[in-house]
């Protein structure tokens, strides 16, 4: 059984611990809500840009740009996968990259070539040891980055997909679907599918003309996407390195009152020792 000291050691130690994973909660709480309000504060921009491309959608088959090509088959997918720089955030990091793994198992299934983009040292770390080639890191991104960031992973990638070195761009990240619920999900970036059956009418005027606004919208929805991934894989990390320091928070208070128990149960027994030795030993003076 452990002396009343060493059990006093591990209060202590368990308390100091115990600051440690409420201060991260807290840090994590106040970035997870500034996140939230940079993801919900960026939903109307890109909805927007959403319902004007749709609008020209009819056009598609008409405006001749490298970003509309449509890939008879596709022989490389760009696969781009973004983790977190550290831990300590539940089953966030895992979760993605089991998700990209079984991805990449299913694209090569296909008969198609995997280019895999990591973010992240975590996404790093895991496919380095599952023995995946990887054609380039980022290890930069945070929970400050944005519209910079996302520009340049769009010139890039769109810049591949022009010049034909890859026929599909895919994100496998965490999607923020709200502050309960984020979920790892693989979304498909190019060939660009034009969501709705809009139509160019009569009765609205463009300028300079449908085209044009067409083929200049493309490269700022790839953007958009490449924004809405980033930000809602950051908010999702502070949001589940909340939840587990919230737990680590919990279960240490837990084992505080488990150990407080015991300290006390230890106590005791050595104070009713002591009491029996003085019984006893003024007995045996009689």
């Amino acid at each position: 059984m452990a002396t009343q000291r060493e059990i006093k050691k591990r209060i202590v130690s368990v308390k100091n611990t115990r600051k440690i994973t409420r201060t991260m909660e807290m840090v994590a709480t106040a970035k997870s809500k500034k996140l939230s309000d940079r993801v919900n504060a960026s939903h109307p921009f890109s909805n927007k840009i959403k319902e004007m491309v749709g609008s020209l959608a009819s056009l598609s088959e008409v405006v001749k740009s490298p970003y509309l090509r449509k890939p008879q088959a596709i022989r490389s997918v760009a696969l781009l996968v973004i983790t977190a720089n550290r831990g300590l955030c539940g089953g966030y990091n895992s979760n993605t990259n089991r998700l990209a793994k079984n991805r990449i198992g299913e694209l090569r299934k296909a008969g198609s070539q995997v280019r895999l983009f990591v973010v992240g040292k975590k996404g790093v770390s895991y496919f380095k040891f599952a023995g995946e080639k990887i054609e380039k890191t980022y290890t930069h991104i945070n929970d400050k980055s944005g519209y910079k960031e996302a520009e340049e992973f769009a010139e890039f990638f769109l810049n591949l997909f022009a010049k034909e070195e890859v026929d599909a761009v895919e994100i496998v990240s965490t999607v923020y679907h709200s502050s309960s619920s984020q979920k790892a999900e693989v979304t498909k970036i190019l060939p660009f599918e034009a969501s709705g059956t809009g139509t160019v009418g009569d009765s609205v005027i463009y300028e300079p003309s449908p085209e044009s606004i067409l083929e200049s919208l493309l490269p700022l929805v790839v953007k958009t996407a490449f924004l809405k991934a980033i930000l809602e894989a950051n908010c999702s990390e502070q949001i589940a390195q909340r939840i587990a320091m919230k737990s680590a928070t919990d279960a240490a208070s837990e084992m505080i009152k488990v150990l407080t128990r015991g300290y006390n149960r230890v106590r005791q027994a050595k104070i009713t020792q002591e009491i029996s030795e003085i019984v006893a030993g003024a007995d045996s003076l009689n």
